[in-house]
């Protein structure tokens, strides 16, 4: 075998497994899709293909007649809309041609199989939006998600800058004590700093959502100054020639270069504010008229638990911003993972 062929083989090997795994991740989305377009019969029904389908039926002097499958004498079947039901046999037409008229087999109804068609239920969707106030609750999400990415953006790329430009006594000292917040478990923290907010008299508002985020985040910062350290100091060295200072140098020769890094962390933000459920339930429970989507999605879950293809039609409403803001921004997202991965 040539090499030719080896990397022919290698690369076709690559592509399977590759379009294995990400047929696997899909799965779910693919799932929930195809509930969201049933109805409730058809959930239940003994169809469980994963496109929605309803069984065909006929209508013969007013009434609405299953469609089934009778086998013929020469072994075939043939779809015929029983009009009598029978415990032995029963009668049946055929809907393309009703003028035959009634014809009767000796078969039993029940053991045959009815013939379905493809029926997909949008009305899922209208009903689910009308259902929930989406307005409200994409106002409040859109809010909380949009000034948390600035807060965030803001006080980590100045706390990055920081760590990658400058020296200053215990610089890393400090450094290893922000990057071991990692490892602190949010419930170790959960009671000391829900007590700080409640004497603050914060609890109810925006503020214990808002206020952290303006502080900065360790993997934010630890990303970011990946990414600044790979850029050349003498290109600071060069702005401070031409009369730039520190801020001056941060907006003119760093921002520009790390724009990648700092969308890619926009975004990992943004959706994790998106989803963020825990945090509003714990602080703005009572206050419904500022629940994000999240929690308002969890509502309408419990009040129609048994309609689960309204549940699923009103949860992929909600995935439509982060998918419209993913697929414009995926360029720069993918490009900043891959920079930032080939740095550390």
């Amino acid at each position: 075998m040539t090499i030719k062929q080896i990397n022919g083989t290698y690369k076709g090997l690559v592509t399977i497994i590759t379009l294995f795994l990400l047929t696997a991740f899909m799965l779910p989305l693919i799932y929930g899709v195809s509930v969201s377009l049933k109805s409730k019969e058809q959930l239940s029904s003994l169809n469980h293909s994963p496109i929605p389908m309803a069984p065909e039926t006929f209508d013969y002097n007013g009434k609405k007649c299953d469609i089934l499958m009778v086998p013929m004498a020469d072994g075939s079947k043939k779809p015929m809309a029983v009009i009598k039901k029978g415990r032995d046999s029963s009668t049946f037409i055929d809907p393309q041609n009703p003028a035959l008229g009634p014809q009767e087999f000796e078969v039993k109804w029940r053991s045959l199989e009815n013939k379905w068609r493809v029926d997909f239920k949008f009305e899922n969707y209208i009903k689910g939006w009308k259902s929930v106030n989406f307005l409200l609750l994409f106002k409040n999400t859109l809010f909380y998600a949009l000034i948390t990415t600035f807060g965030t953006l803001f006080s980590s790329t100045l706390v990055a800058y920081g760590f990658s430009r400058f020296k200053f006594p215990g610089k890393q000292q400090f450094f290893i004590i922000l990057i071991a917040t990692i490892v602190l478990p949010s419930a170790v923290t959960l009671i000391p700093v829900y007590t700080i907010f409640y004497k603050l008299g914060w609890v109810g508002t925006w503020a214990p959502l808002i206020v952290p985020h303006f502080f900065a985040n360790a993997y934010n910062v630890f990303l970011l100054r990946q990414f600044m350290l790979g850029i050349p100091r003498e290109m600071d060295e060069a702005a401070r020639i031409d009369g730039c200072g520190p801020i001056a140098t941060l907006y003119k020769i760093i921002l520009p270069q790390v724009v990648p890094a700092i969308i890619s962390v926009g975004l990992f933000h943004f959706f994790w504010a998106w989803n963020d459920f825990f945090n509003p339930l714990l602080y703005l429970a009572g206050h419904p008229d500022k629940y994000p989507i999240s929690i308002g999605l969890s509502a309408f879950s419990n009040m129609y638990s048994t309609e689960t293809h309204l549940v699923q039609a009103t949860s992929m409403i909600a995935c439509i911003v982060p998918f419209i803001i993913f697929i414009v921004a995926q360029k720069f997202f993918i490009e900043g993972v891959v920079v930032s991965g080939v740095e550390k």
